[in-house]
Order: C-alpha cells, then sequence, then structure tokens
C-alpha cells in the first residue's frame, strides 16, 4: 500500500487516499520514515534482518544446496 500511495500522491494526496484505503495516514508516514531511518526499528526487526542476511550468506555459499537443517548447523557452529 506504501507504494500504491507513493505512486498516486502527487495527483490525489495521501490523506485522501487513506481515506479510501484502509490505512491510517500516519502508519503511512511511519512506514516512509522507518525506511529512510533503519535505525529507528525495532530491535527485534534490526536482529531479523541480520539473521536474514547470514541465513542468505550460508545458503548461497553451499551454491543453493543447504537446506534449513544445514544451514542451522553452519549458523550453530560460526556462533
Amino acid at each position: 500500500m506504501v507504494d500504491f500511495i507513493d505512486d498516486h500522491k502527487p495527483q490525489y494526496g495521501v490523506e485522501p487516499i487513506c481515506r479510501v484505503l484502509p490505512i491510517a495516514p500516519s502508519t503511512y508516514y511511519r512506514a516512509k520514515e522507518l525506511e529512510f531511518s533503519p535505525e529507528k526499528r525495532s530491535q527485534r526487526s534490526q536482529h531479523d534482518d541480520f539473521y536474514l542476511n547470514e541465513i542468505k550468506r550460508i545458503w548461497q555459499d553451499s551454491k543453493c544446496r543447504y537446506g534449513t537443517r544445514k544451514v542451522w548447523k553452519q549458523l550453530k557452529a560460526e556462533g
């Protein structure tokens, strides 16, 4: 929805679009703020992003052959 609002806000404005869509203007503005300031995101969200990158790295290092169990074991082995 945020991308849709970004695409159409010059023509209609944020608040009128939010009245039609099931999203509050404050939710849209918060999403935009977090997009430009990732350090303001929750610690859990930052933590998840870190591990997602690590999981992708391990999976790609294995030439996309590892499944969840081997990726998990590799993560544990690396600490």
